[in-house]
C-alpha cells in the first residue's frame, strides 16, 4: 500500500448528483428516474439510483485518483467468496473531461449500516450476541481464501507476512515523524509509535504462517442490517493476503464490543500468543496510516488506540501484567 497523502477534490452533493446521473446514463444508454445522495467519507460520495423498472444500484463517486479499480477488484473478490451477501461490482470508469472523477457502479443492498441500527445496536444481550456469531461465521468464511504468498490481494507476491507488513510500517511510521515535525501530528502519537517499533520483533515474534483472504475494515459500520436481520458486508478497505488476526483489530473497538465480536472470534477460531500485542500494533497503525492518506484525526478513535498501545508496551517490557492491564480498562 501506498503510504503518502491523497489530494482530494472537492465534488458537493449537487455537483455530485450531476457525475452520478451522467455514470448511470452512461451504463443505462438511458436516464435513470431517481438519484438519491447515500452519504460519503474523506475520498467517496455515493448514490442510490433508480432505473425505470424500478430496480436500484449504486454509483459511487472517488474524490482521489489511484483508487477505483483497486475497490472494484476488492468488491468482486469479496462477492464471489461470501455465501453472505456483499455487492456485486458491475461498471468501473475513470475520469475524464465529461465526469472529472473516477467512480464504479455496485448492486444496491437493502439496509442500513448496523452502527446506525438501533433496534440492534441496543438490542437485549442474546440477540447482540447471535448478530455477533452470524459476523464472525462469514468473516472466517472469507479468511478460509488462502494464497501461497502474502500482500496485496491483486498480486500477492511476498513470501512471508512480516515481510510485506514490516516494510509498509515502516514507512507509516516514517510519514508520521514527518507529520509530527511539521506539527500536524501529535507527538505523544509518534513518541509511543517509536516505542512499539523497537518492540516490533518480540510483538510478531510468531510469524503468521498462512496467508488468508482479509476484508480490511470489518468494523459495524460496514456490516449492513435488513429489516429482517440478514446482514451484508461492505466496504472492503485494501484487501490482503495477511495475517487473519489483522482483520480482527476493528473488533474490539467500543462498537465491536458491543456484538462482543473478539470475543466470538477467539472462543470459536483460536488466537496466537501475543494476540492483544499485534492488535494494539495494528489498530495504532492503521489509524495513523489514514491520518496520512486523509489528513483528518478523530481523536476519539486515535487517543484510546495509543493508550491501549502504551499498556501493552507497559507489559511487554515488564512494567505490569494481564492481570492489572484489564483491571484499568
Amino acid at each position: 500500500m501506498e503510504v503518502e497523502r491523497l489530494k482530494a477534490f472537492p465534488v458537493g452533493k449537487k455537483e455530485g448528483k450531476k457525475f452520478a446521473f451522467d455514470m448511470a446514463t452512461e451504463y443505462l444508454k438511458e436516464a435513470p428516474v431517481k438519484i438519491k445522495y447515500l452519504g460519503g467519507g474523506s475520498f467517496g460520495r455515493a448514490y442510490k439510483v433508480a432505473k425505470k423498472d424500478g430496480e436500484s444500484f449504486v454509483v459511487k463517486l472517488l474524490t482521489a485518483d489511484g483508487m477505483a479499480k483497486k475497490d472494484f477488484f476488492d468488491l468482486a473478490l469479496l462477492h464471489d467468496k461470501l455465501s453472505v451477501k456483499s455487492p456485486r461490482p458491475y461498471f468501473v470508469r475513470l475520469k475524464d473531461e465529461k465526469i472529472p472523477c473516477d467512480g464504479y457502479i455496485m448492486e444496491y443492498l437493502d439496509g442500513k449500516p448496523l452502527l446506525f441500527s438501533l433496534k440492534y445496536y441496543f438490542a437485549p444481550k442474546k440477540k447482540r450476541t447471535l448478530i455477533g456469531e452470524r459476523i464472525v461465521d462469514s468473516l472466517h468464511e472469507l479468511h478460509l481464501v488462502k494464497s501461497d504468498k502474502f500482500g496485496d490481494a491483486q498480486n500477492p507476491m511476498f513470501d512471508g507476512w512480516i515481510d510485506y507488513y514490516k516494510p509498509f510500517a515502516y514507512r507509516v511510521l516514517c510519514q508520521a515523524r514527518k507529520y509530527a515535525n511539521a506539527g500536524e501530528l501529535s507527538k505523544k502519537i509518534t513518541l509511543v509509535m517509536e516505542r512499539a517499533w523497537d518492540m516490533f520483533d518480540k510483538i510478531f515474534c510468531e510469524a503468521p504462517q498462512t496467508a488468508c483472504l482479509i476484508h480490511g475494515d470489518l468494523n459495524v459500520g460496514n456490516v449492513l442490517i435488513s429489516k429482517k436481520g440478514d446482514i451484508a458486508f461492505i466496504d472492503p478497505l485494501s484487501s490482503l493476503f495477511a495475517d487473519v488476526e489483522y482483520d480482527l483489530f476493528q473488533f474490539y473497538n467500543l462498537t465491536g464490543r458491543r456484538f462482543f465480536l473478539g470475543k466470538i472470534y477467539r472462543r470459536k477460531y483460536g488466537e496466537s500468543r501475543h494476540i492483544e500485542d499485534k492488535l494494539a500494533f495494528y489498530a495504532l497503525w492503521n489509524e495513523v496510516f489514514c491520518f496520512i492518506k486523509s489528513g483528518v484525526i478523530i481523536p476519539l478513535i486515535m487517543n484510546p488506540l495509543v493508550n491501549n498501545m502504551k499498556r501493552r508496551l507497559k507489559i511487554l517490557s515488564g512494567q505490569g501484567n494481564e492481570r492489572s492491564i484489564k483491571k484499568k480498562k
